[in-house]
């Protein structure tokens, strides 16, 4: 079905109609004449705030177009005014600075997050801090004659060429961190002492992520308990089991390129022993107050056994004042060296030698209800080598495969008997024992109190800074 053609009127006698009657009504002519620029000038108005393709259709229009009859004037340009206004209230396209087309703001880029630590851990501190920048420990400001060092820019700029070791050492810092955070989260009595070292030992790994002799364990885990103070950990096949009202040592070290963090805490689970920890607790944070720059290393053993003594403990309904085990000291570190010379003191005595600019030391205090002293004990499992010995010829063949596995495994850092067996080492003791006669490889037995007794221990690594003291194994735990 066809549709039908309407054929439009002829505009020139309706136009000429048209003029006549406006001409006798006394209707001025030339007004759309008049009004035609001001239409031309709201169609250029139009033509800016268009897009590009209905600028280019615009200009397409002939001019005959833009000027309609006066019959169809009217209703053209109340439509052109009303679609300027719709416009002109936001319906156009927006208008860029240039004139030209609007551009698509660019999406910023998401920067990438940083890696969080899993629970367990098993991120290496090195993949979760990827600049290189690790967590600054406690920072201490010096007091009295070297106050001027904390604005000094002298200092400043020795502080900045100290840099690379405080980063290595605040790596190996937060290892041990997020370690002991770890292990405090399980560790509890029913658990063999072989089982908590070994899984100690294995995040600790993770987490400092072993590469050779360059970053590492810097010593074995002790777990030395009750009145054994220092120096035992679990040889192969140990069976001894934590039990609840037993008072753990956890002593466990970190290295990166051989700066050691030796870091120490008492774990128990029976409240009567809180005042012999709290007591080492104490004592510790005193001997970290005092150390400093030029401090004597007696006074400040002379500080921590004042506040170490002021505790007592009460057990079995005996009361026990907490004593410092006088011959054992905090110690000096030095790259892959754990006791590097001097020692500091935790009694009244001893030298009166100074602390020096840029060293690093093991501050841990050991109080006991027993006598105050330690002695060697037997079935000795921490060993290191000689870090002064100098070539001496061994004739045993299997010694010295032995030294060879010690060289490439340890260096002259401490390892124990677990950790041989680990690197592929089997019927060495003779071996062993053979090192240890001829002076390359010192043995470190378990060093114990008087049985029955019970010893705590706290320790923490600072560094003497040239602007400040830092305590780099420094926790929210303790």
């Amino acid at each position: 079905m066809s549709a039908a053609v309407i054929t439009p009127p002829d505009e020139e006698p309706v136009r000429n109609e048209l003029a006549e009657l406006q001409l006798d009504q006394g209707v001025d002519t030339t007004q759309p004449e008049l009004e035609a620029p001001a239409a031309k000038k709201n169609k250029k108005k139009k033509k800016k705030k268009k897009p590009a393709g209905g600028a280019q259709q615009e200009e397409g229009i002939s001019e005959n177009q833009q000027q309609p009859s006066q019959d169809n004037a009217g209703g053209n340009e109340n439509n052109e005014n009303n679609q300027q206004d719709q416009e002109e209230e936001g319906g156009g396209a927006e208008e860029t600075p240039g004139g030209g087309e609007n551009k698509k703001k660019k999406k910023r880029k998401k920067k990438p997050k940083k890696p969080q630590q899993t629970d367990p851990p098993t991120i290496p501190i090195c993949d979760l801090f990827p600049d290189g920048v690790f967590p600054e420990g406690e920072i201490c400001n010096y007091k009295d004659d070297n106050l001027w060092r904390v604005s000094s820019q002298e200092m400043k700029m020795k502080d900045y060429a100290f840099e690379e070791a405080l980063q290595h050492a605040r790596e190996g810092a937060e290892a041990h961190r997020q370690v002991r955070k770890y292990v405090q989260s399980w560790i509890k009595p029913g658990m063999t002492m072989t089982e908590i070292c070994e899984k100690l030992e294995d995040c600790s790994r993770k987490m400092i992520k072993v590469t050779g002799l360059e970053r590492g364990l810097a010593f074995p885990t002790g777990c030395s308990l009750n009145h054994c103070a220092a120096h035992y950990t679990p040889n192969p096949g140990d069976k001894i089991v934590l039990s609840y009202d037993d008072v753990c040592k956890i002593d466990f070290g970190t290295h990166v390129n051989g700066r050691i963090i030796d870091c120490a805490w008492t774990v128990h689970f029976n409240p009567r022993y809180d005042p012999l920890v709290n007591a080492a607790k104490a004592a510790t944070n005193t001997g970290i107050k005092e150390a400093g720059i030029d401090a004597r290393l007696n006074e400040i053993g002379e500080a921590i056994q004042e506040v170490m003594e002021s505790y007592e403990v009460e057990l079995d309904g005996k009361t026990y004042q907490v004593k410092c085990i006088r011959n054992l000291n905090g110690h000096s570190i030095e790259p892959y060296r754990i006791h590097a010379g001097k020692t500091v003191p935790i009694i009244k005595g001893g030298e009166a030698i100074k602390m020096e600019e840029g060293e690093f030391y093991a501050i841990e205090t050991f109080g006991s209800t027993g006598k105050g002293m330690v002695h060697d004990d037997v079935n000795c499992s921490h060993y290191m080598k000689n870090f002064d010995a100098g070539h001496i010829p061994i004739r045993i063949n299997k010694a010295k495969g032995l030294l060879n596995t010690i060289n490439n495994n340890f260096g002259t850092l401490a390892f124990c008997r677990r950790w041989l067996e680990r690197a592929g080492e089997s019927k060495y003791l003779l071996a062993l024992k053979h090192l240890c006669d001829l002076g390359i490889v010192n043995d470190y037995p378990p060093l114990v109190d008087q049985k029955g007794c019970y010893t705590a221990q706290m320790e923490h690594t600072l560094v003497l800074r040239p602007t400040c003291k830092e305590v780099l194994s420094r926790g929210d735990d303790y």
